[in-house]
């Protein structure tokens, strides 16, 4: 043989997601792509002498999961500041983890829990107090961001930020003031979250070197839940091409460890044309490589379009500029052959927005351009009908996993059932694709969105879908891997375990397929490849893993909790007991302090069972 395998996987359960080929047990990989996928010994044979051999020992492998709407270019610059509550199952845990990272936080720094978790996830079903968290931060400014709706600031943030009485309610904003007219430290989003984001904004910043740090444990974070591709969707106050210079830079230098497609998010309102018209003579779409390349426009086209998801309000309508706003920039976007996404969450404002697509596409046709809404939780079967007669598709997001309870407090429980309704739409043919909207909203783990288009249930554990609008385990896992591909223009190129297809795979913690509906949300990673290179290892596959440097600061709470909080991984999750009325409640309580050092800690439920056994407790398996 003339070329063997670089690197050979044997002993497996391989789900290949390609249907002339949909099982096996082995993979070859040669020069960063799938040479052959087939039986152990078909594969042996393409091993040389020297070409690595790893025993999979019977573990499920999939593609590399794929996320069509995530912002990891702007989570990667902040992550080692963030303290996250992804993942934490009772309000006492997450406080305790506030206590500790206030503690070693130094001046000016602020703690910073900046979504991906909603009060629903907590045993106690609610947010802590702004007494609550004055009492463990009198001094350290802290900000919590609670999905789209709310920031809670203590004290010493307030201060900081230079919020008074005085302070004017920004445009569709609310400061909540006590009775003197103060500050209590409670911001709304009524329903524009731009008094949240803005004031985050004036935090500080890492220095240069340590968003590079930042951004590569980010990467290595979603790594260890198998993700290997991800469409950055933009974000607000990120701005093309500056806070672009750290991605870049880890791209030049070949330490990306995800393949990353962007999209250009527009900055300012009533500036929007000039930006998409500037930038279309910058860059063109696929420009790059299948490390990282430009993808097209979006999520924000026009801020007159943009309705916010705070379900905890009245839908807004959009604005009467709306379609004059919109559709020159459609038109430019069209003419010019960019690809565009558009963040659209109620079938009120998908209808106007494809008012103005039908306009313009009677002069351009629209054939070859992957345009896609995002969100889309409430459109109408009319409008998917719409979007599939244009050749468009809808890219979902497990945004009711978080805010369910509050969408069936405001519309009911029958209109939850479909919103989104992922099922009607693949049955009515438009291209469909799963992604998370983290970081600042939904949680960047994809199992979790993988569990909630299964089971259709919230991380409070409330059924928002009947059976008719759930996926089954494996069209769940096509919305995650291949079909995100048409979504970046990469249908072919990866997405499968596929012989030519880039070699991008990960190897579960979990059989995905055999483990029970609410156990989905748990698995994770032990070996995850991109490009026929290991870019994690845990358990048997540790020591495949390559090395990464420290989390910088030194006070990160990355370096402390790490990040998803793992139920099975996580001493932490004890803590759930004490709201539940168990017995273990005292000994939670008593036994914090002195065992700190184990919650952030990657601990085996083994281990977990025989300490808490050893104190008599027999809630270890919470």
């Amino acid at each position: 043989m003339d070329q063997y395998a670089d690197l050979v996987l044997r002993g497996g359960k391989v789900t290949t997601l390609d249907r002339s080929n949909p099982q096996a047990s082995a993979i070859a990989i040669r020069e960063g792509r799938f040479l052959h996928v087939g039986a152990d010994d078909e594969v042996m044979a393409l091993a040389g002498s020297q070409t690595p051999t790893v025993d999979l020992g019977g573990r499920r492998v999939v593609p590399g999961l794929i996320d069509s709407h995530m912002h990891i270019i702007r989570g990667g610059l902040n992550y080692n500041m963030e303290l996250r509550w992804d993942g934490v199952r009772s309000l006492a845990q997450a406080m305790e983890m506030l206590k500790r990272q206030v503690a070693s936080t130094p001046p000016p720094q602020w703690v910073r829990v900046v979504g991906g978790f909603t009060e629903h996830q907590f045993a106690e079903k609610r947010l802590p107090t702004l007494d609550e968290i004055n009492a463990v931060a009198p001094d350290t400014p802290v900000f919590i961001l609670h999905l789209y709706d709310r920031a809670l600031l203590n004290g010493a943030a307030l201060r900081v930020v230079g919020y008074t009485r005085d302070t004017p309610n920004p445009p569709g904003g609310e400061i909540v003031r006590d009775g003197a007219g103060n500050p209590t430290g409670l911001l709304l989003a009524q329903p524009n979250a731009t008094i949240l984001y803005s004031t985050l904004a004036q935090g500080p910043r890492l220095p240069k070197e340590y968003q590079k740090n930042s951004t590569q444990h980010f990467m290595r974070e979603v790594n260890r839940l198998g993700v290997t591709g991800v469409i950055d969707a933009g974000g607000g106050f990120q701005n093309y091409p500056d806070d672009y210079a750290i991605i870049d830079e880890l791209h030049r230098e070949n330490l990306l460890t995800v393949r990353i497609a962007y999209n250009l998010f527009t900055q300012k309102p009533k500036d929007e044309l000039a930006d998409f018209a500037q930038w279309s003579k910058q860059v063109v779409p696929g420009q790059g490589d299948d490390f990282y390349r430009a993808n097209g426009a979006g999520e924000m086209l026009v801020y007159s379009a943009a309705d916010f998801e705070d379900f905890r309000v009245e839908r807004p309508d959009m604005p009467p500029s709306m379609e004059a706003d919109l559709e020159p920039v459609i038109r430019l976007l069209a003419e010019n052959r960019w690809p565009w996404r558009l963040h659209a969450t109620y079938d009120e404002t998908i209808s106007r927005a494809l008012d103005v697509y039908e306009n313009v596409a009677r002069d351009v046709p629209f054939e070859g351009l992957n345009w896609f809404f995002d969100h889309a939780e409430t459109i109408s079967d009319r409008n998917i009908e719409r979007v599939a007669k244009l050749g468009g598709g809808i890219a979902v997001q497990h945004r009711m996993a978080f805010q369910g309870e509050y969408f069936v407090e405001r519309y009911g429980e029958q209109a939850a059932e479909h919103s989104p309704p992922v099922a009607r739409m693949l049955e009515m043919g438009v291209r469909v694709g799963a992604g998370t909207d983290a970081t600042r909203v939904a949680s960047y783990n994809p199992w979790v969105s993988l569990a909630w288009l299964v089971t259709g249930r919230t991380l409070g554990g409330l059924t928002l879908y009947p059976s008719a609008n759930r996926l089954d385990r494996e069209t769940a896992l096509r919305l995650w891997t291949h079909e995100n591909t048409w979504f970046s223009g990469e249908v072919g190129k990866k997405g499968q375990i596929a012989a030519g297809q880039l070699a991008d795979l990960a190897v579960l913690s979990d059989d995905y397929f055999s483990v029970p509906e609410e156990r989905i949300q748990d698995v994770a990673s032990v070996l995850t490849i991109l490009g026929g290179r290991p870019v994690h290892g845990a358990d048997e596959f540790a020591d495949l893993a390559p090395d990464l440097p420290p989390p910088m600061p030194d006070w990160s709470p990355v370096a402390t909790f790490g990040g998803y909080q793992q139920r099975r991984a996580s001493l932490g999750t004890k803590y759930a007991q004490m709201a539940t009325g168990c017995g273990c409640a005292s000994l939670c309580s008593l036994h914090g302090h002195a065992h700190a050092a184990a919650w952030g800690a990657s601990v085996p439920v083994a281990d977990n069972r025989s300490f808490w056994g050893a104190l008599g407790c027999a809630c270890w398996a919470v």
